[in-house]
């Protein structure tokens, strides 16, 4: 399977300019970062596997693309999260709903290290969020992307940016281009990015540049001002970002970049998630949908 190549579009926002790389637009049921990072496993044979073992959130985008990755390997799907919540188990959403529709099979505690120390030979294991080297394989394929547009442009001093997570992805981006990538720590800090760039990588000039904001965002908690940004977008450009990312993404683009004409926003697709977001949001902020 191979995705598509997709747009990168010019779009005004309240005066701010900037150029949107849709990986939401992947595909029908891969997009955003995770799909980049898991192209490899995608596109590559693994004789005698049988089965794919990975932990983390309850709603994980990687949790979602990795059952879809599963369905059509014909593997088994063994995930681990801390919790569960009994609303989450009487109301399926999102994608814990959309996980189990491929038959996750899904446990809620810490991943037993016996598990990973002990794989048999038919099983694959995955870090969670993707955070291995298999994932500069699809990153490559996006950074040339990025540098065709570029030179298409004539673009002089172009930037690129995208929220991060572990940082895999803003990482394989700045080792296979040589504009700078510019990322944010959306579900840790400086520091918790920092280490987990030094275990796929020790050549630290492959590493972004990680830029802040004063306020600390705290990662899955509801922000009235996120809920506010994200409905303006969708109304301004018709486009839906997600949640947990974009929004801290944009909001340090908008900050430190107002000035800056070549800037190239990285979308980190993973629109399902927003579904279980949403409804938590309508019910805490109900008078911003009326």
């Amino acid at each position: 399977m191979n995705f598509i190549n997709p747009p990168l579009q010019k779009l005004k926002f309240k005066q701010f300019c900037f150029f949107l790389k849709r990986d939401d637009l992947l595909s029908e049921d891969f997009s955003g970062n995770k799909a980049r990072k898991f192209h490899y496993f995608l596109n590559h044979d693994f004789e005698g596997i049988k089965k794919l073992v990975s932990y983390g959130s309850n709603q994980s985008n990687a949790m979602y693309s990795l059952s879809v990755l599963c369905a059509l390997k014909s593997w088994d799907f063994e995930y681990y999260t801390k919790h569960i919540s009994s609303f989450l188990r009487q109301n399926p959403n999102g994608n814990y709903e959309n996980a189990l529709r491929n038959n996750m099979k899904i446990s809620t505690s810490q991943i037993p290290r016996k598990v990973i120390e002990n794989l048999d030979n038919d099983t694959l294991f995955i870090k969670e969020g993707g955070a291995v080297k298999e994932a500069e394989y699809g990153l490559k394929i996006l950074a040339n992307e990025l540098k065709e547009f570029i030179l298409k442009n004539n673009l002089k001093n172009p930037k690129i940016f995208l929220p991060s997570g572990t940082g895999t992805s803003a990482l394989y981006l700045q080792k296979n281009l040589s504009c700078q990538v510019f990322t944010c720590a959306c579900a840790g800090d400086e520091t918790y990015l920092k280490k987990q760039f030094k275990q796929l990588e020790t050549n630290n000039s492959y590493f972004p540049k990680i830029l802040n904001l004063e306020k600390k965002y705290h990662f899955g908690q509801l922000y009235k001002e996120n809920i506010e940004l994200y409905l303006e977008l969708l109304k301004e450009l018709n486009i839906e970002f997600d949640l947990l990312y974009d929004m801290q993404g944009l909001r340090i683009v908008f900050e430190y970049f107002k000035d800056e004409k070549e800037l190239i926003y990285i979308h980190q697709g993973g629109l399902k998630g927003n579904i279980s977001m949403l409804m938590r949001y309508k019910h805490k902020f109900i008078e911003l949908f009326s």
